[in-house]
Parts: C-alpha cells; sequence; structure tokens
C-alpha cells in the first residue's frame, strides 16, 4: 500500500505542474469531448452541438462526455475546464496507485527483484512527459487508465465476473480500443480454464455495451456528412474508405515513440537502429511472459495488435499503457539476466542506456515544460482570434481549424475548414470544385484561417484561385490570419 500511495504521490506532483488555462480544444479531440459534454448538459443528447444541424456522435464512446457533463453544465468553460483538468490529475494518480499497488501485492514483476523497483518503474511512467501532456488536456486517457488497471486487477485476483465484466465494458465505452482489455481478459481467463459460466458472466456486459453502442453508431452514422466521415465519422467508415490496403501501414512506426523517448539522444544511426531492435526483442519477450501472469499480457497483445493494424500514428494510444508497457519489458529483461549468465552485460548495458536515454528526455522537458509547448501557442493564437469571431451574425458558419474550440468560446456554429480522407492507403484531399460544395453544403458563411503555416492555408489558396470572386477578406490579423466573408453565387 505504501508503495502505491508513493507513486499516487509523484504523479500527483508532477501532475499538478501541468495544470493550465489554455483554452479547450488545442487538442482538437479535448475541445470534441467538452462540446459532448455541453450538449448533455444542456439536454440536446448525445450530438456535436457545434455542427450544423447537431449531428449525433458515433465516433467517440460515450463515458468520457458524460463524466463532463456535470462539470460544463454546472460552471463556465474556463471553470469547467480547470476542474475537469483536476479530475484527469487525480485519476492518472488513481491509476498509477492501482499499477504498483497490483504489481507489489502479487510480485508479477519478479519475486526476486527488489520490492521498491515496481513502484518506481510505474512512477517514471506516469511522469514522462508525453503522458503528463495528454492527462493535461481533456483527454479520455486518465479515465481509460483507471478502468483498464481495475478491470486487469480483478480478473488477475479472480474477483467476481459480473464485476470484471461490467468495469471492462465501461473501459470500452470511454476508447473503442477499450475491445483489447474484452479480448484480453477473456483469453487470461480461459488460459486459467475456469468455468465457462465464468467467461459468460465476464462476456455478457462487455457484450451488451458492445451492441449498444454499436447500434447507436449504425443507427445515426448516417447524419455525418460524408466528407467529415475521417474524424466525426464510424470507425466503420474509415475502414470503407481504406479497405484492406491501409491496414497494416502503422506497423513500422509501433516502436517509434518509445524509442523517441529513450533513445532520441543516440545521435549515430546504425546504433540507434540496433538498440532500438534490441530495447523491442526484450518487450515482446516479458510480454510472453506476462501472458501467463496477468490479464494485461494478453491485453497488451490485442492492444498492440490494434495499433499496427490500424491506419493512426501509435503515439497517443502508447502513452495511456506506458506504465503497463514498462512492466512488460522489464520482466523480460529480469529474464534473461537471471536465466541466460551470458546476456547479463549486453542486458545491464541496454537497461543503462535506456534509463540514462528516459532521464535526458525527462530533464529537458521539464526543464522546458513540454507538455504545454503547443498547447499554449494554439491557445495564445486563438485567444486573438476568438473576440472577431464572438462579433459575427448569431447565425453565421465558420469554417475553420480546430472548430469546436471556436464553437466552445463564441457559440457560432463551426465546421472542419481543413479536409482529408483515404484512398485505399493514399491519404487524399478535396478539389477546390468538392471543397466548395462541401462548405456551401454545411451552409458556411465565413472561412478563418487562424495560422498561415497550417495545411487549410494551402486549401484556401487552392479556392481562391479557383473561385477569386467567392470569397472576401473582411478581417486580418498579423502573421497572414484572415476571416473570409462567402460570397454566395459568384
Amino acid at each position: 500500500m505504501k508503495g502505491g500511495l508513493a507513486t499516487a504521490g509523484v504523479a500527483l506532483a508532477a501532475g499538478a505542474l501541468t495544470l493550465n488555462h489554455a483554452l479547450v480544444g488545442v487538442f482538437y479531440d479535448d475541445g470534441l469531448y467538452a462540446g459532448l459534454g455541453t450538449a448533455l448538459a444542456s439536454g440536446l443528447g448525445y450530438v456535436h452541438p457545434h455542427l450544423p444541424g447537431t449531428p449525433a456522435a458515433v465516433h467517440y464512446p460515450p463515458l468520457y462526455p458524460v463524466v463532463l457533463a456535470p462539470l460544463f453544465g454546472l460552471f463556465s468553460v474556463g471553470s469547467a475546464a480547470l476542474a475537469a483538468k483536476l479530475l484527469n490529475l487525480l485519476l492518472a494518480a488513481l491509476s498509477a496507485a492501482l499499477i504498483a499497488w497490483h504489481l507489489m501485492r502479487t510480485e508479477l514483476l519478479d519475486p526476486s527483484a527488489p520490492h521498491w523497483l515496481s513502484p518506481v518503474l510505474v512512477a517514471a511512467a506516469a511522469v514522462a512527459i508525453p503522458v503528463l501532456a495528454t492527462q493535461s488536456v481533456l483527454f479520455a486517457e486518465p479515465l481509460f487508465g483507471v478502468l483498464l488497471a481495475a478491470a486487469v486487477i480483478l480478473a488477475d485476483r479472480g474477483a467476481s465476473p459480473w464485476v470484471t465484466g461490467a468495469v471492462t465494458a465501461l473501459a470500452l465505452l470511454t476508447r473503442s480500443i477499450g475491445v483489447a482489455a474484452a479480448a484480453g481478459i477473456i483469453c487470461f481467463l480461459a488460459s486459467r480454464r475456469v468455468p465457462l459460466r465464468t467467461l459468460g458472466a465476464v462476456l455478457i456486459p462487455v457484450t451488451v455495451a458492445a451492441l449498444a453502442w454499436g447500434l447507436w453508431v449504425v443507427t445515426h452514422e448516417q447524419g455525418i456528412d460524408p466528407a467529415l466521415a475521417l474524424n466525426y465519422g464510424s470507425y466503420g467508415a474509415i475502414l470503407r474508405q481504406t479497405g484492406l490496403s491501409a491496414l497494416g501501414i502503422s506497423a513500422p512506426d509501433l516502436p517509434r515513440p518509445l524509442e523517441v523517448l529513450t533513445l532520441g539522444w543516440i545521435p549515430v544511426p546504425w546504433i540507434y537502429h540496433v538498440l532500438a531492435t534490441a530495447m523491442l526483442g526484450v518487450g515482446l519477450y516479458g510480454l510472453a511472459l506476462v501472458s501467463r501472469r496477468s490479464a494485461i499480457g494478453f491485453t497488451l497483445i490485442f492492444y498492440l495488435l490494434i495499433l499496427a493494424v490500424w491506419p493512426y500514428p501509435p503515439d497517443r494510444f502508447l502513452w495511456a499503457v506506458l506504465p503497463w508497457l514498462a512492466f512488460a519489458w522489464s520482466v523480460g529483461a529480469l529474464a534473461l539476466w537471471r536465466r541466460w549468465s551470458r546476456l547479463r552485460i549486453p542486458i545491464a548495458l541496454l537497461a543503462a542506456l535506456l534509463v540514462g536515454g528516459y532521464l535526458h528526455y525527462e530533464i529537458r522537458g521539464f526543464a522546458g515544460g513540454w507538455w504545454g509547448t503547443q498547447a499554449r501557442a494554439i491557445s495564445a493564437n486563438f485567444a486573438e482570434l476568438l473576440p472577431v469571431i464572438a462579433d459575427l451574425p448569431a447565425g453565421a458558419v465558420v469554417a475553420t481549424d480546430d472548430e469546436a474550440l471556436v464553437w466552445l468560446y463564441t457559440r457560432r456554429q463551426t465546421v472542419p475548414f481543413y479536409l482529408e480522407s483515404y484512398r485505399r492507403r493514399e491519404v487524399v484531399r478535396p478539389t477546390p470544385a468538392e471543397h466548395r460544395a462541401y462548405l456551401e453544403r454545411m451552409g458556411v458563411t465565413h472561412v478563418l484561417l487562424a495560422s498561415a503555416a497550417s495545411p487549410s492555408a494551402g486549401e484556401l489558396r487552392g479556392l481562391l484561385g479557383a473561385y477569386p470572386a467567392w470569397l472576401t477578406g473582411v478581417y486580418r490579423w498579423s502573421g497572414g490570419r484572415w476571416l473570409f466573408a462567402l460570397n454566395r453565387g459568384k
């Protein structure tokens, strides 16, 4: 218990440094979560309130917006955001404490390992700069982390299968990738040869949650404009765009975030790749061993398989399970150290290099406040733009980057200006004619170019070149930022 409390204290102390007053929506998904919570609190239902027609949400499972709803119903946007960030901080600390306590109590790492090693590993992962960045905005990762830890602990302890299934179902309703926890826990319990009725009791709540969410998605996904399918549509819509050809394109990129965190300081490419390969090998070996000891083993296997085949960058998904990944790698390293004496020096050297690289990254990150650099810049930019948008007529519809952010602070309806989709493996952008048709279909009255360096600037230039009389600049800020009005019929 003391190790868990100490781990929570470290996570709280580091997390407190990240608390900020940055605008909600600087990382895109956080604005959408806040908008969904606001819609629920306002009685609109589970819809995107910023989009014209307020279509139902089908991309994000509902549990985290449900948690946010009371905050955004009771307080102003700024106060609700700060309260939600405090909640994320507490959830992240609770998740770290649960993992550390479970590893210590069960000696899952290695019975011969020092008792302090498990909480140190978990605490180090909990204060990694990328982890702090995800918990300092309104992301669902901290809530997912708590539910995942609770589900794994319940499964490992052989607790009530109904309770285990219910907690796993809540994880699934927080992040869709929670399906990996459901599959992992079922496989782990099956490997323990538990009775079929126990497996059924775990599976029933998960199945009910998956079917309920799936029915909602199937019923409402047609309300999402096809141009918005990538960010607002269901995952089925993404698969329809990519087909099977894009599955697996993320696999080579899967180890990259962890390599950057631990080996990014190495300037010689061949040394970097040799060490990265060795790190990956030890981690996979550890994962195989963990799958025999804990439900988190199979869960991580399914989790990583999903990331390997899904056409999205893996970074944010990996940070959500970083303490578990650090644990699995350490299991592999300790097992190799104990079983093969010839590997002791290479394993010790590899571990030293990884720890040194991690500390190097963390020291620079804490010194520079890396967790909030991007958020501060985006927030400062939009703070300058929002007053002008708020003065637009109440019926204005603005096409912009970070559209949920703009709606939260101005209550003017917004749509994304930048569009992209998949055509098999290829990422494609609309032609000027397709882009214009989309904007007119959505009833857009104004276009906001929030940054001259954003990809939106290129699409805007294409529209201006194709339809020079269609857009009129009505306000200009420094740095090439513009507000345009649409001239319909031109």
